[in-house]
């Protein structure tokens, strides 16, 4: 689930006050979304992507994803690896080349059985949690969190929308 939020702030506070342990501090991440000169992985409604945080690179596969009560899931797999620019290289000579770049500073919390990322990007800040279905719900309300209100998109089709409204911002997310 993601929440677009006005503040990350009391988020934050609610972790705190609710024994979240921080998981992983504020950082920075890089990624890029690759695909071939046809765009056949979009247009199957798939996603590849590496991302580099951390001094680690991670390449993921995310397969069409559905929605249902604000609940987003897809097949998703992913690896580590050691040089985000080495693995570019070998995707340029495979025919995959980054057609997308979005950047984003994210600290994540463990709350229970879900993972919550809190995420500042170029158009504003969010909140995504993620764990299985039935700890959702209850860890959206623990956050004062509407599960009405979650988010439906990635961040780049969010950015798209972005762009509508803001003709000058770039057409990669990234901080200026």
């Amino acid at each position: 689930m993601k929440f677009r939020v006005a503040s990350l702030e009391g988020v934050r506070q609610r972790l705190l006050q609710l024994g979240a342990a921080l998981a992983s501090p504020r950082h920075a991440e890089e990624n890029w979304i690759l695909d071939d000169a046809a765009g056949r992985i979009a247009a199957r409604g798939s996603l590849l992507r590496l991302r580099r945080c951390h001094d680690k690179v991670w390449l993921t596969f995310k397969g069409k994803a559905t929605f249902a009560s604000g609940v987003k899931s897809r097949d998703e797999i992913e690896c580590c690896a050691a040089d985000a620019d080495c693995l570019l290289a070998l995707f340029a000579r495979l025919g995959f080349a980054p057609v997308r770049r979005y950047q984003k500073r994210r600290e994540e919390w463990r709350l229970g059985q879900v993972l919550v990322a809190l995420d500042e990007t170029p158009m504003g800040t969010f909140v995504e949690i993620e764990g299985a279905v039935p700890a959702l719900d209850p860890a959206a309300a623990a956050l004062a969190l509407d599960p009405r209100q979650a988010v439906v998109g990635t961040y780049l089709e969010l950015w798209e929308q972005y762009r509508a409204d803001h003709p000058d911002a770039p057409r990669d997310m990234v901080f200026a």
